[in-house]
């Protein structure tokens, strides 16, 4: 049985340009640290990693997710898959019911790629710094969600499903062209803290008024 030291493996920073091929063979591994080392790819073997409960993509190069990442069910604690050059996502991922943490901030997303809809486990989810111009009503499925955090997209407005999301504590929508927000935030009785800081399209509204009097407070 190997040690609790064993089932993790840091690789942050080596400069390896592509993953070594012994990786994959250890199928043990509960913790994956492969951030920052010009990878422009990562090989569908990390299906094998049956164990991983994190995993770190994050600084790289990646222009796709490997499809087998979703036979990696117990990935429960981290996904970092930001700043790379990420497009989409596969729907495999929508398997991935237990993970809890998801960052794909710094990419090139134009929508929220639906796959993340199916991943209801989800508690933070983090896509600041793309290109998002809309939420699709998917986005409500999330019902453990507690923080999101959508800085520096291109939305105008929130989806009604919003309403759903009945855990949600924090939403950051610094540096949006927002032009309105969805009366259905109103419903959110756990949601204390908005953030609409750099938003220069919107105007005070009902909504806002109604969300400060009951101790929600707003940043703008």
């Amino acid at each position: 049985m190997p040690t609790d030291s064993a089932k993790t493996l840091n690789l942050w920073k080596k400069q390896l340009g592509r993953v070594p091929e012994e990786v994959w063979e250890q199928t043990w591994l509960e913790s994956l640290i492969l951030a920052d080392n010009g990878l422009t790819e990562v090989s569908e073997r990390i299906g094998q990693l049956r164990n991983l409960r994190m995993l770190d993509l994050g600084h790289n190069a990646l222009t796709r997710v490997p499809e087998a990442i979703g036979q990696i069910e117990a990935l429960s604690d981290f996904l970092y898959l930001h700043d790379n050059r990420l497009t989409g996502l596969p729907e495999s991922m929508g398997a991935l019911k237990k993970l809890r943490y998801l960052n794909i901030s710094e990419n090139s997303f134009a929508e929220l790629p639906s796959a993340v809809c199916e991943m209801d486990g989800l508690v933070e989810l983090r896509a600041s710094d793309n290109a998002i111009a809309a939420l699709p009503e998917c986005v409500g499925q999330l019902a453990q969600l507690r923080e999101l955090h959508l800085r520096n997209n291109r939305l105008v407005t929130l989806p009604d499903s919003m309403g759903e999301l009945r855990e949600l504590r924090q939403i950051d929508l610094r540096g949006n062209p927002l032009t309105s927000l969805p009366k259905c935030l109103t419903q959110l009785e756990k949601l204390d803290k908005i953030d609409l800081r750099w938003v220069t399209t919107l105007e005070e509204s009902l909504c806002m008024e109604t969300l400060r009097a009951r101790g929600c407070l707003i940043y703008w």
